[in-house]
């Protein structure tokens, strides 16, 4: 069923009277303090024109989400039959869980000089990063999601004949997908951090390296929150498009218990 109207423009909004009174304090905290680091709001606008009329916007923006979403994907397209697999079959839980449990507590920070030895300065550095810091948190919702489905629904589905392969695409994912997504957002949020990490240290473009650069070239602390800005705008939207696989037919019945 589609939302109504007055349900999608409730849902865009809704937000913006926090967003005006955010922005309207954050004014009001600059100029009263008269801070000469601190951007009002007006200038990190004008910043983000300065970085669209030069190009760069495009160029930061374009290259932190194609290192994002190559690195998530992966680590959605591994973690999540995985993870299924672990919370359905006892015996891949055994001898899968301790090594994940034993690499899920690193910090992907602390693989950064590695990736780079390994793979250079590039993409593929960040990549491996992201794909690190998206996977456990996946693989772990995904485990809980399978493991805890409950056994009601498997019984139902036994007795219409459904089994094997029928059954996880029916009953066993479809269960498990609220869990999923739940692990899918945290990790989107920590691709982020650690995406912004990245860039600060080993590469020449991204959101990341736009903060650090702006910083140190000449204290365009504009530029730095504006940098700011664009991860968090990016963060919400792709959370957005997560969340949408809530409304798919296939999954909203467990939604509803």
């Amino acid at each position: 069923m589609r939302p109504s109207a007055a349900a999608v423009r409730s849902t865009l909004l809704g937000p913006l009277p926090l967003i005006a009174l955010f922005i309207g304090a954050w004014w009001l905290a600059v100029v009263s303090t008269r801070s000469l680091i601190v951007p009002t709001p007006w200038q990190v606008g004008a910043g983000l024109v300065e970085l669209a009329r030069e190009g760069l916007l495009i160029k930061h923006v374009t290259s932190s989400l194609y290192r994002v979403l190559v690195g998530y994907l992966i680590a959605a397209a591994l973690a999540i039959p995985l993870g299924i697999c672990m919370g359905w079959f006892k015996g891949i839980f055994t001898a899968v869980n301790p090594l994940i449990q034993i690499l899920r507590p690193i910090s992907p920070i602390a693989w950064i000089p590695l990736a780079i030895i390994w793979f250079g300065v590039g993409d593929f550095s960040p990549m491996f990063l992201i794909f690190l810091s998206a996977f456990f948190p996946m693989v772990v919702n995904a485990t809980t999601g399978a493991h805890t489905i409950d056994q009601q629904y498997i019984r139902a589905a036994r007795n219409f004949g459904v089994s094997g392969l029928t059954l996880f695409r029916l009953v066993v994912f479809p269960a498990a997908v609220p869990h999923i997504i739940v692990g899918m957002r945290v990790s989107l949020g920590v691709a982020w951090l650690v995406l912004v990490a990245a860039e600060m240290i080993a590469l020449n473009s991204g959101l990341g390296f736009l903060i650090m650069d702006s910083r140190n070239a000449g204290n365009r602390y504009d530029l730095v929150v504006a940098g700011m800005v664009l991860i968090g705008v990016f963060g919400l939207l792709l959370d957005g498009l997560i969340r949408r696989l809530e409304g798919l037919k296939e999954v909203r019945w467990r939604y509803g218990r």
